[in-house]
């Protein structure tokens, strides 16, 4: 993409309303545009952000065995009825009402739908364990948005919904789900660490948040340091055998939020050396509840018995647009973002430090090209702006590579290339530079 065809509207300057890292920064670098309190517009350097979180997401789930599919915004408040979470839920929840006069609800979160979904087409065993899941825009009205994305009332979330014959097998599916969630917060550059959590209002006694640890994060939590070394579960992982004990090792350490935290509990199993304090915001949740949507809406399966029975389900959340956010938190620092390269929006920035010059242009012209073939996804910056805005700009956008190219460089057989993670130049020909950024 080249910047003078691109639309980048940054701002020199930090919104007033911006209170914390992610927000300010989003604003500044042209990736939101706030329309309403708690709802923005995701322009475009931000929608690609976006989509990339989404693909990793994606591609965990349906290694674990997880089947997309895709649901409505807008829901019948019959169904919420039913499960009797319609007045429950508080007022949080939009209700709305059709010209016909219909009850209906813009989605919180999806429990119902997809428990009368499962009922209207499964009825045997035989035909378990399902996981259903969507990536879908939800909305809460939240009382007092803030935080941008973090603390917003319109996001987008990632659901998924298991449906098992017991208890056992429901644990089975509750484990696959937990260990996706390391690996698909790990590929983004994030360490989330599980926590014991209230489940709130989805219901349900098991429940972990997966918490990224943040100075600016909503809640408190306390958790076992040892934790932050435990290794991630690699690409060779079998989601069909028993990850039991992975999940053992991952919480047999204390690691709690502030609304869940016992105290004296938190002494007697963890040593002094090993008490850690924090803030952190949570980036994804998972639920097992049983019985709770199956047995109210009569989503039962023939066991092998004959008998009917309730499904046990779970449900598992990720706040998609919310990760962006926990992202930056994670990885900024004074002059802008510092995306992990999975999740970046181009994989490389080209500033031309003089476009008119032929040499220049040409050397510019080349890396694209050459970086295009290679799936490098590069930005070049073509535009007539001052090479001082040129950097700022390069720092607040925050690629991982920057392949700067201008005429006194070019005239000594060089360009320079930047690593944006550590801050590291180097003056290299331009042939070694192309390498270096293609790994």
């Amino acid at each position: 993409m080249r910047l003078s065809r691109y639309f980048l509207p940054v701002l020199r300057e930090t919104p007033a309303e911006a209170q914390i890292a992610s927000h300010r920064l989003m604003l500044r670098a042209g990736m939101l545009r706030q329309e309403a309190a708690g709802i923005y517009a995701w322009l475009p350097l931000g929608h690609r952000v976006l989509r990339k979180v989404e693909r990793i997401v994606r591609e965990e789930m349906d290694r674990a065995g997880a089947i997309e599919l895709l649901m409505p915004t807008l829901q019948l408040a019959d169904l919420w009825r039913e499960s009797g979470r319609y007045d429950d839920y508080g007022a949080e929840m939009l209700r709305i009402t059709d010209r016909h006069q219909r009850e209906l609800l813009f989605g919180p979160t999806n429990e119902e739908m997809i428990t009368e979904i499962f009922r209207a087409y499964i009825r045997s065993y035989r035909d378990l364990p399902k996981n259903l899941y969507h990536i879908q825009w939800k909305f809460r009205d939240e009382q007092r948005p803030r935080f941008g994305v973090l603390r917003g009332r319109e996001f987008l979330m990632k659901d998924a919904y298991s449906f098992d014959l017991d208890v056992g097998q429901g644990r089975a599916a509750y484990n696959r789900m937990f260990v996706a969630y390391l690996r698909a917060f790990a590929r983004m550059g994030l360490k989330a660490i599980p926590m014991k959590a209230e489940s709130g209002p989805i219901g349900g006694e098991l429940s972990h948040e997966f918490i990224v640890l943040a100075k600016t994060g909503e809640s408190a939590v306390f958790l076992d340091r040892r934790m932050l070394d435990l290794p991630i579960p690699g690409d060779d992982l079998d989601y069909d055998g028993d990850l039991a004990g992975l999940v053992d090792a991952w919480t047999c350490h204390y690691a709690a939020t502030d609304d869940v935290h016992d105290a004296a509990r938190y002494e007697r199993e963890t040593a002094a050396e090993d008490r850690m304090s924090a803030r952190g915001i949570e980036v994804g949740q998972t639920f097992f509840f049983g019985d709770k949507y199956s047995a109210p809406m009569k989503a039962t399966v023939s066991g092998p018995d004959g008998v009917d029975r309730a499904v046990q389900m779970g449900s598992y959340g990720v706040g998609i647009s919310r990760l962006v956010g926990a992202i930056i938190e994670a990885s900024h620092d004074d002059a802008g973002i510092i995306w992990p390269e999975p999740v970046a929006p181009f994989g490389v920035e080209i500033l031309n430090l003089r476009p008119g010059d032929a040499a220049v242009d040409a050397a510019c012209d080349e890396s694209y090209g050459a970086l295009t073939a290679a799936g490098k996804e590069p930005l070049l910056d073509d535009t007539g702006e001052r090479p001082g805005g040129k950097f700022a700009t390069a720092d607040l956008i925050g690629l991982p590579w920057q392949l700067i190219i201008g005429p006194r460089g070019l005239a000594e057989g060089s360009v320079e290339l930047k690593r944006r993670a550590t801050g590291e130049r180097r003056s290299l020909p331009l042939d070694d530079a192309l390498r270096a950024i293609c790994g």
